[in-house]
């Protein structure tokens, strides 16, 4: 028998007892705990909204507590997935301040209540960990649906909030530099809170990004569909330039989206298409259409599509139901939907792993007594970045 199998042989063990009972979580589960489960298994909106919370916390206790509850609500989520003609959609929206996002969501929101659904809208803003503030605001921004009973809105957490009183144009610096971390963190929890507002019996989930950092990919790796919105530009503000290694660009000169951003985007919806605007975002639908024959396709059984509206109007937010509803008929006919999603609980898995082992590694005792010494002879060149590495792994893992 090799060295290893002792090891591979508890691992099997471990593996073979994952599926745990459900009375087992059911009786580890604190009374509070259960009333929240049950209060969001009822569509009650202050019960979910304590619920993610709970999730959000990173007190040991309560966040076992937060597993138990989403354990227990998955199973529900689960069990209920034969009974709907499809299951929750789950929407990024994301677009530059200023391109109207919020009044955008305020009034999609309102058509699709108004067809009897149930709504959950979630916030990833990153600036909210550096200022304490955020660029996204909070739900005072959305007031109709703030306040309808089957509608939730969920700002961005403050828990982690470094506080600090900057210039906003210091404070975008260090958060668009320093927040990919938190991204990590804020996307793990809003993971979370999807499964929330799923067992809520949200309909739909839209989860909002300020959208000029790497918030985008976060949040395109934790939907179905991702919608980018833009404003109205002239006729030669998209241009095509290949850097230096040949590669293709899309970019606007004003708003400086780029081909990235646009080539993880499902849906491309240009905002403010009235008034004096109304020729120039026609205009802009054509270009980004034509830019996208262009790109690489994300999906195999899906070409994005551009789309203009007047959230300020409300015209054009039907035609925008219209293509989320032919997505999800061409991505679940072809079981597209269920894989992309299968592979997004791997990844969300394995950053789950990565957050707790960073998470014990800097807590760990021996690494924080040895980490100063490391430090000290790392800076003097003493000790190269890899072996500094190999000695805190080898300290951790004794």
């Amino acid at each position: 028998m090799g060295l290893g199998a002792p090891r591979l042989a508890g691992a099997r063990a471990v593996a073979s007892s994952v599926n745990l009972d459900q009375a087992d979580d059911e009786s580890a589960m604190t009374a509070r705990t259960r009333r929240l489960r049950d209060g969001v298994l009822n569509h009650q909106r202050s019960a979910l909204a304590q619920a993610v919370t709970l999730v959000e916390s990173t007190h040991p206790a309560r966040r076992a507590q937060a597993q138990l509850l989403l354990t227990s609500l998955q199973r529900h989520v689960r069990a209920k997935e034969g009974q709907r003609a499809r299951p929750t959609m789950r929407l990024g929206i994301s677009g530059s301040p200023g391109v109207g996002k919020s009044t955008f969501i305020e009034a999609f929101g309102q058509h699709l209540l108004g067809s009897g659904l149930r709504l959950g809208v979630l916030t990833v803003d990153p600036s909210s960990t550096i200022t304490g503030g955020s660029i996204l605001g909070d739900k005072t921004r959305m007031p109709v649906l703030s306040a309808h009973p089957d509608a939730y809105v969920r700002p961005s957490p403050s828990s982690g909030s470094l506080g600090l009183s900057l210039p906003s144009s210091l404070a975008y610096l260090l958060w668009y530099r320093c927040s990919f971390r938190m991204i990590q963190l804020l996307a793990r929890n809003t993971t979370d809170a999807i499964v929330l507002c799923e067992a809520f019996g949200a309909d739909v989930v839209l989860v909002e990004t300020v959208g000029v950092g790497q918030s985008e990919v976060a949040v395109a790796d934790m939907v179905d569909m991702f919608i980018l919105l833009l404003p109205p530009a002239g006729g030669d503000e998209l241009q095509a330039a290949f850097d230096q290694n040949g590669v293709l660009h899309m970019l606007s000169n004003r708003q400086g989206i780029k081909r990235g951003i646009m080539e993880v985007s499902d849906l491309i919806i240009i905002n403010k298409a009235d008034g004096d605007l109304t020729q120039a975002a026609h205009r802009a639908r054509v270009e980004h259409q034509n830019a996208l024959h262009l790109m690489r396709r994300k999906s195999r059984n899906w070409d994005p599509e551009v789309v203009a509206t007047s959230a300020l109007e409300h015209r054009g937010i039907s035609e925008v139901k219209d293509v989320i509803d032919s997505f999800y008929d061409a991505m679940m006919a072809s079981g597209e939907l269920m894989e992309r999603r299968s592979n997004q609980y791997e990844r969300w898995m394995w950053r789950h792993v990565q957050d707790d082992l960073m998470q014990r590694f800097h807590q760990h005792d021996g690494v924080k007594a040895l980490l100063p010494e490391i430090t000290r002879q790392m800076r003097e060149r003493t000790m190269t970045p890899g072996v500094a590495a190999e000695h805190l792994i080898a300290t951790f893992t004794a």
